[in-house]
C-alpha cells in the first residue's frame, strides 16, 4: 500500500471534519502547514499499528482535533520560544547547559519556595531544571512520584498547577529550561481511569491489560523479567473489585497502559500536550522500553514501542515544536542507541558512563570505560547525551557483556563485585553504598547512596582521615569534571554539588523503609549550605571546584557544540578525550583513576612534544614531555585554541 497516497487522501477527508474555531486565523494556518508537513509521517507509523481497528479513522480524527486544541491553548509566550528554536534547533547543546534533577519537596518544601530558590540556581548556572513527578500520587508508597493520579493535578503538598504555570514562566523569565516526567507506561491505581475500569466500565478495562484469570498472564510471563522482585513476584496483580488480572510491571499500583488501543494513544496525547502547555521545555519518557506488549517476548524495546515515540513526536511537532523528548532508557547500550534520534528522543540519559565511571573509581582501570566509550559514545549531531554521575534511581552495571568479554571480564562476576564493593562488603573498599532490589535466589542487586558517600567521603569523615577525604574530594571532582567536558549536557542530581551523605532516616518511615533509594533522596538543608561555605571543610572543597570548572565550561565553546574523540592511551588507568568545535579550539581531558601517579605517551593522543597547553582546572601552563606525568586523581583539561 502507498501510505503518502493514503496518508494525503486521508487527510483531505479529515479537515473538513474538525471543529477549528478555537485557533485564531493565523494559527490556524499554521496547524494546517504544520499537517502537511508532518501527517504523512504521523500516518505511516500508526497505520500498522491500529488501522486493522474498525474505528481506526474516528481515533484518528479524534487525534487530530486534541493536537488543534493543544495548539490554540498554547500561550504566545510558548509560541513565541517554539519559533526560537524552530530557527535554532543546537539550542540544548551549547557550552553554558548545565542540568539539575531536584525533588520539590527535598529541595524547596513546594512549588512556591523553589521559585524562590531561582537565585541559588543561577549561582551555580542552572540552565535546565528537572522536576522530578509532582503530580497527584497515592498517598503513602507512590514510587517517587511515579504512581500519577492525575497529570493535570499538582500534588496537593506541593501546590496546585498554577503554582506550576509561575514557575514555570519564571523560569524561563531567568533563562532556566523546565524538564517534566511524562509517566507515560503506567498510571496510579488511582487513577480516574483505573477507578472506572474497577467499576466494570469496559471502555476503560481497555486502557490496562486486565485478564478474567491468569491464563494469558502465565503465558506472556514466560518470558518477562521482574523488576523490583524485592517487593513482589511477577508482573500481574488481582485487582478485587471488577476480579481481573491487571499487568503491573513496576508495583502493584502502577498498571501499564494499553497502548493496543488507539484509545490509549489519543488520551495521553493530550495529557503530554497539556504538560507542554504548562511551559515544559523537555519531558522525560519514563520507562518508554516496556510501552508495547507482544506475546513470545521479553515486551522490552519492541519496534512498536519506537513507533509510538515517533508518533508521539509527530504530534509536538504539530502542536508544540519546541518541546524535546528525554529518553530513559536503563537496558543494554546497544538498545540505548536506538531510541537516540532526531525523530524519537532529542536527549538521551546515558546510564553506560555513568555506571562505568563508577566501575572505573572501584577497579581502577579505565579499559571498559575507553573501550565501551569508543563503541556506543557517538551519537546523532541532531541529539545529545544528558550525562550524569547519580540521580534519583539506583545504579545498575549496564555495561554490554560482549565487550567486557573482549577484554577478558566476565560480566557476571564483575558485576558481583561491583555490587559487592559498593554496598561496602569487599574489604578495602571506600564506599559506603545500600543494596537495592537484592534477589534473594540470584543474588543480584543494584546500588543506593549519594554520590559522595558512594566516593568515600562518608566513610573518610566517620574515621577522621585527612588522606581518605581528599581523595574522596578528588573522586567526586574527577567523575563531575569528565561529565562537564565529554559532550553533552551535564546533569546534576540536588545534593551532589555539596557533598551530601547518605540520609538513613528513611528506615523509620514506613512509606519508605522498603524503598532504599531513599538513603539519597535527602533535602536541602541549611546545614548543607552551610558546610558548603565552611573554609577547609571537604563540602566546600567539592562546591568550589565545581564552580570553577563550571565557569571554564561556560567561557569556552569547545565544553558547547563540539565533535568528541575518545583515545586509546598506554595506561590502563587514565581515560582520554579530545574536544573539537568548529572554530578548531580543541581541548585534551585526561583523567588518572588510580590513587597513584600515572604516565603516558603523549603522542598516542596527538600532543605534540615541546607544546605548551592552558590546564583550564589549575589555569596553568603544560609544558608536553615525552611522557605526560599525572598526579593521583588528577583530571586534566590541556586547551588549545585556534590558530
Amino acid at each position: 500500500m502507498q501510505t503518502d497516497y493514503e496518508a494525503s487522501k486521508t487527510l483531505l477527508r479529515l479537515l473538513p471534519e474538525l471543529d477549528l474555531s478555537s485557533l485564531k486565523a493565523a494559527d490556524k494556518a499554521l496547524f494546517e502547514k504544520r499537517l502537511e508537513a508532518h501527517f504523512g509521517e504521523l500516518f505511516s507509523l500508526l497505520f500498522p499499528i491500529y488501522s486493522h481497528q474498525y474505528d481506526w479513522y474516528f481515533h484518528l480524527r479524534q487525534l487530530l482535533q486534541n493536537l488543534a486544541t493543544g495548539l490554540s491553548e498554547r500561550s504566545s509566550k510558548l509560541k513565541k520560544s517554539d519559533k526560537q528554536r524552530l530557527h535554532h534547533p543546537d539550542w540544548f547543546k551549547q557550552q553554558h547547559m548545565l542540568g539539575m534533577a531536584v525533588y520539590v519537596d527535598l529541595f524547596a518544601g513546594n512549588l512556591s519556595k523553589l521559585q524562590a530558590q531561582i537565585p541559588y540556581l543561577k549561582s551555580l548556572g542552572v540552565t535546565y531544571l528537572h522536576l522530578m513527578p509532582l503530580y497527584d500520587a497515592p498517598a503513602g508508597d507512590s514510587d517517587g512520584g511515579y504512581a500519577v493520579s492525575d497529570y493535570r493535578k499538582v500534588n496537593p503538598v506541593l501546590g496546585n498547577m498554577q503554582d506550576l504555570k509561575t514557575l514555570a514562566s519564571a523560569l524561563e523569565d531567568n533563562g532556566i529550561s523546565l524538564v517534566l516526567d511524562f509517566v507515560f507506561n503506567h498510571t496510579s491505581d488511582e487513577h480516574r481511569w483505573a477507578d472506572a475500569a474497577k467499576q466494570g466500565d469496559r471502555e476503560y478495562q481497555q486502557f490496562y491489560y486486565m485478564f478474567d484469570d491468569k491464563t494469558v498472564p502465565d503465558q506472556y510471563e514466560h518470558n518477562l523479567r521482574e523488576i523490583f522482585p524485592q517487593i513482589r513476584r511477577g508482573n500481574f496483580t488481582f485487582e478485587p473489585l471488577s476480579q481481573k488480572w491487571v499487568w503491573t510491571t513496576f508495583n502493584n499500583f502502577q498498571w501499564d497502559l494499553n497502548y493496543s488501543n488507539p484509545a490509549v494513544f489519543n488520551a495521553i496525547t493530550a495529557e503530554m500536550l497539556f504538560l507542554a502547555n504548562i511551559g515544559a521545555d523537555a519531558l522525560r519518557l519514563d520507562a518508554l522500553a516496556f510501552i508495547w506488549k507482544e506475546l513470545g517476548t521479553d515486551c522490552e524495546n519492541r519496534p512498536f514501542a519506537h513507533a509510538l515515540i515517533r508518533a508521539f513526536n509527530c504530534c509536538l511537532k504539530i502542536a508544540a515544536p519546541g518541546v524535546l523528548f528525554k529518553s530513559e532508557a536503563i537496558v543494554h547500550p546497544d538498545q540505548v542507541l536506538k531510541y537516540i534520534d532526531k525523530d524519537e528522543c532529542q536527549l538521551s540519559y546515558n546510564p553506560l558512563l555513568m555506571a562505568l565511571l563508577w566501575n572505573s573509581l572501584a577497579t581502577r582501570k579505565t579499559r571498559l570505560l575507553t573501550a565501551s566509550m569508543q563503541k556506543s559514545f557517538a551519537i546523532s549531531d541532531d541529539c545529545a547525551w544528558v550525562n550524569y554521575v547519580r540521580c534519583h534511581d539506583d545504579i545498575g552495571w549496564t555495561f554490554d557483556d560482549a565487550v567486557a568479554g573482549s577484554l577478558g571480564i566476565n560480566g557476571y562476576d564483575h558485576r558481583h563485585f561491583l555490587n559487592q564493593f559498593y554496598t561496602g562488603r569487599f574489604d578495602g573498599s571506600f564506599a559506603q553504598g545500600v543494596a537495592f532490589g537484592e534477589n534473594d535466589v540470584t543474588g543480584d542487586c543494584r546500588v543506593c547512596g549519594s554520590l559522595a558517600s558512594l566516593a568515600g567521603l562518608e566513610q573518610a569523615i566517620e574515621n577522621q582521615d585527612t588522606a581518605l577525604i581528599q581523595a574522596a574530594v578528588k573522586r567526586v571532582l574527577l567523575l563531575h569534571g569528565i561529565i562537564f567536558s565529554i559532550g553533552g549536557i551535564p546533569l546534576l542530581y540536588a545534593g551532589d554539588e555539596l557533598g551530601v551523605l547518605n540520609d538513613y532516616s528513611y528506615r523509620d518511615d514506613l512509606a519508605k523503609v522498603h524503598d532504599d533509594r531513599w538513603v539519597h533522596r535527602v533535602a536541602l538543608r541549611q546545614s548543607d549550605i552551610d558546610l558548603s561555605l565552611q573554609p577547609g571543610a571537604p563540602q566546600q572543597a567539592i562546591a568550589s571546584g565545581l564552580k570553577e570548572m563550571l565557569a571554564q565550561r561556560k567561557a569556552h565553546t569547545v565544553f558547547g557544540h563540539a565533535s568528541t574523540q575518545i583515545l586509546s592511551s598506554d595506561n590502563q588507568h587514565l581515560f582520554c578525550f579530545l574536544r573539537e568545535d568548529q572554530a578548531g579550539n580543541k581541548l585534551w581531558v585526561i583523567a588518572n583513576f588510580s590513587e597513584g601517579s600515572q604516565s603516558l605517551a603523549s603522542h598516542m593522543l596527538g600532543l605534540a612534544k615541546g607544546q605548551v597547553y592552558k590546564n583550564l582546572i589549575s589555569k596553568q601552563n603544560v609544558e608536553v614531555t615525552p611522557r605526560l606525568q599525572m598526579a593521583p586523581l588528577q583530571l586534566l583539561w590541556l586547551y588549545q585554541p585556534s590558530a
